[in-house]
């Protein structure tokens, strides 16, 4: 009985131990769950803010989309060239490191614009699953006007 009784301690407390934080690093390109149809769409670490705030801001690059844009030719954009998001949006998303030093993809542009409006107080960051950012995105450039 006692012996059930520590095994079933043991369990509670293994469970109750706060995850291992993903050590995330600029230059990295993790898999992640994506929408259906973009399993071979990766996250690119491009540049990580750490003193904008109280947690660093993590700037993201997306490929293999194929996000319905109604806006460019063709009607379908395979690349989101700049995507400010926070740790836990991160976290709830990765699956796998696919590279350690992918290289970073220029986001300079995107990030420029976002972080000028940004600075204004009107821009923040993304704390939702990459997947769920991705359609809201979507959505944004389909809806009706």
């Amino acid at each position: 009985m006692m012996k059930a009784f520590l095994v079933s301690i043991a369990l509670l407390l293994a469970l109750a131990a706060p995850a291992q934080a993903i050590d995330f690093r600029e230059g990295q390109a993790w898999s992640y769950r994506n929408r259906p149809g973009e399993e071979a769409s990766l996250i690119y670490i491009a540049r990580i803010d750490r003193d904008l705030g109280t947690k660093p801001i993590f700037h993201l690059y997306i490929d293999g989309l194929k996000l319905k844009n109604p806006l460019i030719e063709g009607q379908v954009q395979d690349v989101l060239h700049h995507v400010p998001a926070s740790q836990e949006a991160l976290e709830a998303s990765v699956v796998e490191l696919v590279q350690a030093a992918a290289g970073v993809p220029d986001i300079s542009e995107g990030y420029a614009i976002w972080r000028t409006a940004f600075e204004k107080g009107q821009a923040g960051v993304f704390t939702i699953p990459v997947a769920q950012i991705v359609q809201h995105i979507e959505d944004a450039f389909n809806k009706p006007k």
